[in-house]
C-alpha cells in the first residue's frame, strides 16, 4: 500500500492533540455472561482485520505532511490487552478505569487504537480507544460492525447515497447562498455569558454514564411538537445542565452547544466526514416540553437552511484559498463564547449485538474535551437504548455523575 496523505479534517484533528488533550475517542462495550477471554478476543479480531485495513495503519512520522502507512510490525497483542486489575470492578469502578485509560496517550509509532479487556462483577467490558484522526463516530461504528460484533448484528441508520446527496446539494445551492447572512449570524454568534465549562483544562479526566430507553423519548418528541429524537436528546441534556448549573453556580441563562452532523454517504471511504451546527440551549426554561419546543425550532431552522453543509463548504473553500485562513476560521468558531459543549449523537446497531456469542448489555461512547471546553457529551444508540457518556476535567466540572443522572430524570419527565 502506498502512503495515504491525511485529509485537511484529519490533519486538523491530529493537530488538536497537545499537552492536555489526548485526541482520542472511546467506546465502552459492557458484555454479560459468557464474555470472551483475552486469547479468544485477540484471535477473533485478528481474523477479521482484513475487513478493516485502516486498523493496521500508522502515521509515517512526517509532521509536515502526515500520511497513513501500513505498520510492518503490526501485532494484535500490542493492541488488545488485559486491564490487569486486582479484582473485577463494579459500575463505579468501570468509570474510574475508563477515566484512567482515557488519560493515556496512544502510541504514535503504532496504529492509533487500543482495546483493554476489563473484568467486571457481571461479565467484562471492552474499553476501545480510537484516535479521532483515524475514525469519527460513524466510522467507529462501522469498525465495530466489521471486527467486533458477531456477524448477525444489525447496522446503524443508513447513510444517503452519493447521487442523492449530490442532487440535494445542487437543489439547495441557491437557497443556501440566500441564507448565508443568517448562517453567519447563527454560527458565529457570541454567547452573552461565560460558560461554566470555560477553563484551562489539565490532564485528568472524570467519566460518567447514563442510559435512557430510545422509543419512549422518540415518541414523546414526535407527539409533543413533531420533534426528532436528536431534539429530545438535546432537550434532556439541557435539563441535566440546568440542574447541575443550579446546584453549582446558581445563575441560569443559555449554553451554546455544538452538534456534529455526519456527512458520510453510502460507499464513502473517508475516515472523518462530518460537520456541525450550533444551537443555544435554554437553561432558564424549567418545563421539559417547552424546552423541547424551543430546541426543535432552533434545530429545524439550521436543518432547513443546511447550516452543517454550509459550514463544511465554507471551510473547504477557505482552505482552497489558504490553509491558514481555514485554520483561523476554525479557531474563531471554536471559541468558548461561540460554543460551550459538544453534544454528539451517533446511531449504533439497531438490533441486539453479541461478541463471540456473549450479549452486549450496554454501549457507551466517550469523546475528548478541549482547551476551554471542559465538558463533552457523546450519545450512541444500541438496540433501543441511548447510552450517554460524559467526559470532563474534574477540576472544573465536579459531581459529573449527578449531571448524568439528570439526563435520566429529565427523560422520565419528558416521556411522562
Amino acid at each position: 500500500m502506498e502512503a495515504i496523505p491525511l485529509g485537511p479534517e484529519d490533519r486538523t484533528i491530529l493537530a488538536i492533540e497537545g499537552p492536555t488533550v489526548a485526541g482520542h475517542t472511546c467506546k465502552v462495550v459492557s458484555i454479560g455472561t459468557g464474555a470472551p477471554d483475552l486469547a479468544a478476543l485477540r484471535a477473533s479480531i485478528a481474523q477479521r482485520l482484513p475487513a478493516v485495513p485502516q486498523l493496521t495503519w500508522k502515521l509515517n512520522g512526517d509532521d509536515a505532511a502526515p500520511a497513513w502507512v501500513v505498520d510492518p510490525d503490526f501485532d494484535i497483542a500490542r493492541h488488545v490487552t488485559s486491564a490487569e486489575l486486582d479484582a473485577p470492578v463494579d459500575a463505579a469502578g468501570l468509570t474510574e478505569v475508563v477515566a484512567r485509560r482515557f488519560e493515556q496517550r496512544l502510541d504514535r509509532s503504532r496504529p492509533l487504537w487500543h482495546m483493554d479487556l476489563v473484568p467486571t462483577h457481571d461479565g467484562a467490558a471492552i474499553v476501545w480507544r480510537i484516535h479521532h484522526a483515524l475514525a469519527d463516530g460513524t466510522t467507529a461504528m462501522r469498525f465495530a460492525r466489521d471486527v467486533l460484533w458477531d456477524a448477525e448484528a444489525g447496522t446503524g441508520a443508513a447513510t444517503p447515497s452519493a447521487s442523492a446527496a449530490r442532487a440535494e446539494h445542487a437543489a439547495d445551492e441557491e437557497r443556501r447562498r440566500q441564507h448565508l447572512a443568517g448562517f453567519l449570524r447563527r454560527e458565529f454568534a457570541r454567547s452573552r455569558t461565560r460558560s461554566p465549562f470555560d477553563g484551562r483544562i489539565g490532564t485528568r479526566r472524570v467519566i460518567a454514564f447514563a442510559a435512557v430507553p430510545l422509543a419512549p423519548l422518540h415518541d414523546a418528541a414526535k407527539a409533543h411538537c413533531g420533534a426528532t429524537l436528536n431534539d429530545a436528546v438535546l432537550s434532556v441534556v439541557a435539563g441535566a445542565l440546568r440542574r447541575w448549573v443550579l446546584a453549582h453556580h446558581g445563575q441560569l441563562g443559555e449554553v451554546r452547544v455544538r452538534v456534529p452532523v455526519s456527512l458520510h454517504h453510502e460507499g464513502d471511504a473517508a475516515l472523518n466526514r462530518d460537520s456541525f451546527f450550533s444551537v443555544a440551549l435554554p437553561l432558564n426554561e424549567p418545563d421539559p416540553v417547552r424546552r423541547l419546543r424551543i430546541v426543535h425550532e432552533e434545530t429545524r431552522e439550521r436543518k432547513e437552511d443546511h447550516d452543517a453543509e454550509t459550514m463544511d463548504e465554507l471551510l473547504e473553500r477557505l482552505g482552497q484559498v489558504s490553509p491558514k485562513l481555514r485554520e483561523l476560521a476554525r479557531q474563531i468558531e471554536g471559541s468558548p463564547r461561540r460554543f460551550a459543549v459538544n453534544v454528539s449523537n451517533v446511531p449504533g446497531p439497531r438490533a441486539p449485538v453479541r461478541v463471540l456469542g456473549a450479549p452486549v448489555r450496554r454501549l457507551h461512547s466517550i469523546a475528548e474535551i478541549g482547551e476551554r471546553h471542559a465538558l463533552r457529551v457523546a450519545v450512541v444508540s444500541m438496540a433501543g437504548t441511548l447510552g450517554f457518556g460524559f467526559c470532563a476535567d474534574p477540576a472544573i466540572v465536579e459531581d459529573l455523575q449527578a449531571m448524568a443522572d439528570g439526563v435520566v430524570a429529565e427523560a422520565e419527565l419528558l416521556t411522562a
